[in-house]
């Protein structure tokens, strides 16, 4: 395993300005939907001249009809008031279904591809990033742009049209009127920049900070069971009010300048207001103008700001997707794990060697140094030392997990480097102490979805590795239902079930590491038993815990603080009483009599 230490601190947070190139990215999601964006373009223009055509019919209806009693010409102007509620509600609706469906559509694909680029990432990606911040990305992260999607890119075109049309029927019946409307307009744009900037940052502190809460309940909920066993309850409970102390802050000071800028906005309004009563007045008063056209603009004097006081909100919508924007793009933009090479191979003979091996998962703390060894297709080989010796990390640089600093690692003599991963690791199997099972059943997760696989020969390798009495036991037998990590599985079923999952996809190569360890005596037959079907005609590495294991094992390799300190059969090494020796008394003695 890596020796990197996980961070769970709060991520740095960007003190970036908006960055124009992150819409354009966001945009290129829509780009697969553009007929649909297009379609409800048409249809926001044509909502946004009917639902603003009311005032302008009241003024039609007042100074034509109403002021000189015609009766008859008032029905026709409610009539054609009434179509354009009907038009108005028909597009709203069309535009608003089409609108929401883009957006989900739009983050189904972008979830997806988060989903598929995570699988990608190496390993050492997954030792420095908490679970929990990498289930933020896929989910509050893509909500955020979700709402940017649904409420916020396509429908600030419909503010905008909105606004468009109102200046176009207010100048259209009075141009000085219209001007007196338009001008609190810069200082109603001055309290939006400046209240809307200080939003942007808290937004963005707001999200570093939840991933943080995330990862901390990710954390803790994984590692109950020594949370309560070693009471820890109140300590972590102290910790947990920090963070979400911290997470509050954060949200309390967008609300405190969300607060403000409404009230601001509100009394905005009510001073132009104000003017168009006292300019519009006047003007009917001396006959300038009629009376339709005075209160034809008090009705649209409310309707001018609104779409602008929408825009603001989209605009905050706006910052809380640019925040979530940065934090997802920046985990698409993390390099992928290298795909190798062209060499690729349906079936490997099995040769395996080392030559001069260098690796550190820090830079220059070396955890194997200059190691090298040889194995012959189906020998079998087991490697020995104390924890932190190096054995895991020698697996995981012959799967590719990691890139070695120096050195070569060749498979059936050609550098694996030059192998394409994915078909270097189809031919490895690795059965780990620690058996990760998937929720789902018995036998999805020996098949692991692989359709090649099919149900006899799950059930043979089974039978194979002695897993079927257990399994035949239980209810629905195959199809009986696994629980997150096999939880309601005993810790000998989990692994004899590794084993047949291993077996099942028939690797050239097996690794077993320290598989055989943590299992109860009287399963210990049935899991030996496994071990000698499976290691059967197989190149075998053994990260070694069993002492038989170790001794049928044509290569004993000792390893210690990351080099071979000797190499050969069991029989050899003790014979020559060196480190082997000495190990073997002090982990294995007492156990083997």
């Amino acid at each position: 395993m890596a020796q990197d230490t996980v961070d769970f601190h709060e991520e740095e947070v960007s003190e970036k300005s908006f960055d124009p190139r992150l819409m354009w990215r966001l945009l290129g999601y829509l780009k697969p939907y553009l007929g649909l964006v297009m379609l409800a373009f048409v249809l926001i223009m044509m909502a946004s001249v009917a639902m603003q055509a009311g005032p302008y019919l009241t003024k039609i209806a007042i100074d034509d009809y109403i002021l000189k009693g015609d009766l008859a010409g008032l029905h026709q102007m409610v009539l054609l008031f009434v179509v354009l509620l009907v038009v108005q509600f028909t597009t709203y609706f069309v535009q608003n279904y089409i609108t929401q469906m883009t957006g989900q559509r739009a983050m189904y694909d972008l979830r997806n591809q988060i989903f598929t680029h995570l699988q990608k990432l190496p390993l050492k990606f997954f030792d420095r990033t908490p679970i929990g911040r990498l289930m933020t990305r896929n989910t509050n992260d893509v909500d955020a742009l979700n709402e940017l999607f649904t409420d916020g890119v396509v429908v600030v075109f419909n503010d905008i049209f909105t606004l468009l049309a109102i200046l176009l029927y207010m100048f259209h019946m009075d141009s000085a009127l219209g001007l007196v409307a338009c001008s609190v307009i810069p200082v109603m744009f001055l309290v939006t920049f400046w209240v809307q900037g200080k939003m942007l940052r808290a937004f963005r502190r707001a999200r570093s900070r939840l991933a943080r809460l995330n990862a901390y309940l990710q954390e803790n909920i994984s590692g109950m069971s020594v949370v309560q066993l070693f009471n820890r309850e109140v300590r972590n409970m102290v910790q947990f009010r920090g963070i979400n102390r911290r997470y509050l802050d954060a949200n309390l000071e967008s609300t405190f300048y969300n607060s403000i800028y409404f009230p601001v906005m509100e009394m905005l309004v009510a001073i132009t207001i104000g003017l168009i009563l006292w300019f519009g007045a006047s003007d009917v008063v001396e006959g300038r103008i009629e009376w339709g056209i005075l209160v034809a603009m008090l009705q649209y004097i409310p309707r001018f700001f609104w779409p602008i006081l929408e825009i603001s909100e989209r605009y905050a919508i706006l910052q809380a997707a640019m925040a979530s924007s940065e934090r997802i793009f920046e985990l698409l933009d993390t390099e992928p794990e290298p795909a190798g090479g062209d060499w690729a191979r349906d079936s490997v003979a099995g040769e395996i060697e080392f030559d001069g091996v260098w690796f550190a998962y820090v830079e220059k703390e070396w955890v194997l140094k200059d190691v090298s060894f040889l194995l012959k297709p189906g020998e079998k080989v087991a490697i020995v030392g104390a924890t932190g010796s190096g054995k895991s990390t020698i697996i995981n640089l012959l799967c590719r997990f990691y890139d070695i600093q120096k050195g070569t690692i060749r498979v059936d003599g050609v550098d694996i480097r030059e192998w394409e991963v994915e078909s270097l690791r189809r031919r490895i199997g690795i059965v780990q102490q620690d058996v990760f099972l998937f929720s789902g059943d018995i036998a999805s997760n020996i098949r692991l979805s692989n359709d090649r696989i099919s149900q006899d020969q799950v059930m043979q390798a089974a039978r194979d590795v002695n897993a079927a009495p257990f399994i035949e036991k239980l209810s629905n037998q195959y199809a009986h239902v696994v629980s997150e990590r096999g939880s309601t599985l005993s810790v000998g079923q989990r692994q004899l079930l590794a084993f047949a999952r291993a077996l099942a996809f028939d690797p050239d190569i097996l690794v077993l590491d320290e598989a055989t360890s943590s299992v109860d005596t009287e399963t210990e037959t049935w899991i030996q038993q496994a071990v000698d079907r499976l290691m059967e005609n197989r190149t075998s590495i053994v990260i070694a815990h069993r002492i038989s294991t170790i001794r049928k094992a044509d290569t004993i390799i000792a390893l210690h603080q990351g080099t071979i300190r000797e190499k050969g059969t069991h029989d050899e090494l003790m014979a020559v009483k060196g480190f082997y020796y000495r190990l073997h008394q002090l982990q294995y003695l007492a156990r083997d009599g």
